[in-house]
């Protein structure tokens, strides 16, 4: 990336203000089967993941979750609370509307039949719509910036962090994003696990006619920064965005990423 592709840091209040849920739903969530491979994709390798039987505890803490709830599908019967977090107010609001069911609220269902087929059929999307509605218990505001995303609230270490497209959006520079991974996995317990979400390479998406920026990260960096924070990495792999989607952003990949936190 030269100085001539530069994208100018899109600042927290600037996601408060213009980020639609709406938009970010039509342009990137349409559904598993819309022809955008990297949301079957995720959804296959959170199934993976935690269909193994070996990450499951007491609690889960998606960071950064934006407006969705599909990377808690498959966890949801893994843990017996889950807490969704968001800096953006409107984001938020979506969420608890669908956790309320209330009329207008985004259609899931889709993904949720996607992931039962991917389990075999052990699950109803009925039955999984009923135990996310059960165990998200707090959707709560963070700041992946601040040495506590939580503050001024004191988060009990959770057993798993999601985190999905969240610190790459945040954060205007790589010293700034290994400051916010650290205090991302703070929240962990010694033995505790994440799984990230990452863009490779990018410098922009867009929600609606809003172009948001990126930091650009490689690979090798992202699991260079986990180990020098004491992780170990178990699980990576990564899939090559299209070219047709380039008007709504640069990414070359989307990454997906299952570390250890050392006991």
């Amino acid at each position: 990336m030269d100085d001539s592709d530069h994208v100018t840091f899109t600042e927290s209040e600037f996601y408060q203000r213009h980020f639609d849920s709406r938009e970010y739903f039509k342009a990137y969530y349409r559904g598993p089967n819309s022809g955008e491979e990297f949301f079957p994709f995720l959804l296959q390798q959170l199934n993976e993941t935690f269909s193994s039987g070996n990450i499951k505890g007491k609690k889960l803490i998606d960071i950064g979750c934006g407006p969705t709830i599909h990377g808690l599908i498959s966890a949801s019967k893994c843990f017996e609370e889950i807490v969704v977090s968001d800096f953006t107010d409107s984001n938020r609001r979506e969420i608890e509307k669908w956790l309320r069911n209330e009329e207008g609220c985004f259609d899931w269902r889709p993904t949720i039949e996607f992931v039962c087929e991917l389990e075999g059929g052990s699950r109803s999307p009925e039955e999984v719509e009923q135990r996310l509605r059960q165990i998200v218990k707090q959707v709560r505001r963070c700041d992946v910036r601040q040495e506590n995303p939580f503050h001024p609230l004191t988060m009990e270490p959770a057993d798993c962090i999601l985190s999905s497209f969240c610190l790459e959006a945040a954060c205007k520079d790589l010293e700034t994003y290994r400051r916010a991974l650290g205090s991302t996995v703070a929240l962990l317990k010694p033995g505790g696990v994440l799984v990230l979400i990452s863009a490779l390479n990018a410098s922009f998406y867009f929600v609606g006619q809003e172009k948001f920026s990126c930091l650009f990260l490689s690979e090798s960096f992202i699991k260079e920064t986990l180990r020098n924070l004491g992780f170990s990495v178990k699980q990576a792999n990564s899939v090559h965005t299209k070219e047709t989607n380039k008007g709504f952003y640069d990414a070359e990949a989307v990454f997906y990423l299952v570390a250890q936190k050392t006991k």
